[in-house]
């Protein structure tokens, strides 16, 4: 049996690590005005922060059509028996009820749609992780159950310059209860229950990232091994100094940089900041 992996634009594994672990991807949307870009195909990080500087105002979002992802399923059906589909959290987004629907209308191929239940490069880990099983001949069941193990462990935490973002698309839960003052502070968020819910409501931007740091070694103290990922709208030389600390710091920890693309970074504003990880042993 032969398995394809997909995940979604919001996953932000660039072009070249999509092909070289043959992952497929179908990209979520931005919207200026009139016209829709398709991210990480039409859009990337960095032209989409100068769309918005340029701009003034953030743009809109949309999931992919069904149309789209019956067309990438049907494409991969003639060389594929069955597909693990990884999706951003099905609490932000209709990405992933999107690819349950496609998977029912084609009936060539079996589909596997998996809910993150979360987004960005950690969404990301769950596509690699399934991708080299599926390059090793696992079987789709197989793949599910170790990413589900994965689940277990996995955690994100994350701080936005201005809640007003999340406030506005919807994304965050319970945000009438941070309305007013806490628009003045930077909130630490994470995901529950597929949901981005407030964490802890801190005063400044150095003393929000220190709370996500301390987080993580919290949990690295436990033992073991972790693979992180330090996420930045339009920061990289603050995410590539925090990385280089944490890498000489911990001996137990592999750190990746990545990106809060179009998608996200419409939801989140320039200068959000995460940190995110989960146990390898």
């Amino acid at each position: 049996m032969k398995t394809a992996v997909i995940t979604d634009s919001t996953a932000y594994l660039p072009r070249n690590v999509r092909k070289a672990n043959n992952i497929h991807m179908v990209p979520l949307n931005v919207i200026f005005g009139h016209e829709s870009y398709q991210e990480e195909v039409d859009i990337n990080a960095d032209d989409f922060y100068d769309m918005v500087k340029e701009g003034g105002e953030l743009p809109k979002t949309s999931q992919p059509s069904i149309g789209i992802m019956t067309q990438k399923l049907e494409e991969l059906s003639q060389n594929y028996d069955t597909v693990i589909s990884i999706h951003l959290s099905s609490g932000i987004s209709g990405t992933y009820q999107a690819m349950v629907t496609a998977g029912e209308m084609v009936e060539e191929i079996d589909v596997h749609v998996f809910d993150s239940e979360i987004s960005c490069h950690m969404q990301g880990f769950y596509a690699l992780e399934a991708a080299e099983l599926a390059n090793n001949g696992a079987t789709p069941d197989q793949i599910i159950r170790r990413l589900n193990e994965m689940k277990e462990s996995m955690s994100a935490y994350f701080m936005v310059d201005d809640l007003s973002h999340l406030q506005r698309g919807g994304r965050l839960n319970g945000a009438q209860a941070f309305v007013g003052s806490l628009l003045q502070v930077k909130p630490v968020l994470h995901f529950v229950d597929t949901k981005i819910v407030p964490y802890e409501k801190i005063r400044t931007r150095k003393k929000a990232i220190k709370k996500i740091v301390s987080l993580f070694e919290e949990k690295i103290e436990e033992g073991g091994t972790y693979k992180a990922c330090l996420i930045h709208a339009n920061r990289p030389a603050e995410a590539e100094e925090l990385k280089k600390e944490l890498e000489e710091k911990h001996d137990n920890v592999q750190v990746v940089l990545s990106y809060f693309g179009p998608v996200i970074g419409t939801h989140l504003g320039e200068g959000a900041m995460g940190l995110g990880w989960y146990r390898q042993s």
